[in-house]
């Protein structure tokens, strides 16, 4: 099965080839040792049947599909809607329950750009899709410590070891941790004498979603903020020191108004989406929160939109942040999609819900009978040329979404791509 997987990753490769050759080559840029076990999957050398062949497409690969590419934009930032596409994503949501919104960003190449949108100003909780709040603030930071070299910024990525310490407590997901020298992979949570590379870190925040990690990288991007060109040398007890030393309502000024700022530097309002607390009661000891966390399917296509321009941060690091949402693990909910095996897919999901226990005493995960946030934003690209982003969210009770989700998914790619 490995070999299959193999030989139906090298034809569709052909079709993404740019610089360099095959076969992925993410290990070698970043030292993200998970990488290492992609690549060994990619090779043989590892027997694994779990990755889908749209997950094995060299760096090389990964462009920015809407820079210098001029198209009419709205007042408040986004494209006119397309009137054809508009009818077709109305006629997805009949007979579904009225608690889904969704941006849809039709951006394949030879094609006028076109958008279409389901009630997307309504406000959900983000869960996890908050993380690539933290991802802009973190590059925004990383320009701060090197406002004048980008080959720095991804050294210091590379190069400098961060420990979690109770940052990154408590927290039920797990991270892959890869034994370089024994070719073992153990997936465990995050303990707080954790070390790893700022990449490392990121890594973790983005591709199995770590709320440690995300409220580790909170960390280190508030700490570029404030010590810029002497962060490098910077050591987890200086940091330590600095935090216990600082009014607790500086800290979550200070904060919140990082995290938040690179979202209305884009155009993105206080009520399209917004962080307002981290991701751990470990981090929470240091720093509280300041009221909710919202996103909606507007603040999130922006968001993309941005990014597919490069303008988070400056083109550069625009780039980097969307290999660093190259999904190359197992997919999930919307990104389960078998119509996506072959598309490079860069994806984050969230969840976040509640269950009342007395009225339902079954209540049961992700089924969650107060809220039941799903959430997951999607950049799809298929061999074909076809190019696509989806913001999907939504609030359904009681239920499980994750399999509308991907019928969803089913839906929109045959809407996109006249199947």
């Amino acid at each position: 099965m490995t070999r299959i997987f193999i030989v139906a990753a090298l034809l569709l490769g052909s079709f993404f080839m740019a610089d360099s050759d095959y076969p992925y080559d993410g290990f070698e840029r970043t030292g993200i040792k998970r990488l290492k076990w992609v690549e060994d999957a990619q090779s043989g050398k590892i027997e694994s049947n779990r990755l889908r062949p749209g997950a094995f497409y060299p760096l090389s690969s990964i462009k920015l599909n809407l820079v210098d590419r001029g198209f009419d934009k709205r007042p408040d930032g986004l494209p006119e809607l397309d009137a054809g596409l508009q009818s077709k994503v109305d006629g997805l949501f009949r007979g579904l329950n009225p608690n889904y919104s969704m941006t849809l960003l039709d951006m394949s190449p030879g094609k006028p750009l076109r958008y279409a949108e389901h009630r997307p100003s309504a406000q959900y909780q983000p869960g996890s899709v908050g993380k690539l709040v933290v991802l802009a603030a973190f590059f925004t930071g990383l320009k701060h410590v090197y406002p004048d070299s980008f080959e720095k910024r991804i050294e210091l990525l590379k190069s400098k070891q961060i420990k979690s310490g109770e940052w990154a407590i408590h927290d039920h997901h797990t991270v892959p941790v890869y034994d370089l020298d024994t070719g073992k992979q153990v997936k465990r949570k995050v303990t707080n004498t954790d070390v790893f590379s700022l990449f490392e870190w990121v890594d973790h925040m983005v591709s199995v979603s770590n709320n440690g990690a995300a409220s580790v990288v909170w960390r280190e991007a508030l700490l570029m903020h404030i010590f810029k060109d002497k962060y490098p040398e910077l050591t987890f007890e200086e940091s330590e020191a600095y935090f216990k030393s600082q009014p607790k309502s500086d800290l979550s000024d200070f904060a919140i108004n990082t995290v938040n700022q690179p979202l209305r530097d884009l155009g993105i309002t206080e009520e399209e989406w917004r962080l307002g607390k981290f991701f751990t009661h470990g981090a929470g000891s240091y720093i509280p929160g300041q009221g909710g966390s919202i996103g909606t399917p507007i603040g999130l296509v922006k968001y993309v939109m941005a990014l597919e321009e490069g303008k988070i941060v400056d083109r550069q690091s625009s780039l980097e942040m969307k290999r660093l949402l190259y999904l190359t693990d197992r997919r999930i909910r919307y990104a389960y999609s078998h119509k996506l095996d072959s598309a490079a897919v860069y994806f984050k999901s969230g969840s976040f819900y509640s269950c009342d226990r007395e009225k339902n005493p079954n209540c049961g995960d992700y089924q969650g009978n107060v809220y039941n946030y799903m959430n997951s934003v999607a950049i799809i690209e298929h061999p074909d040329g076809s190019r696509y982003a989806v913001c999907l969210m939504s609030n359904v009770l009681n239920k499980n979404s994750a399999n509308d989700h991907l019928a969803l998914a089913d839906k929109v790619d045959d809407l996109v791509r006249g199947n």
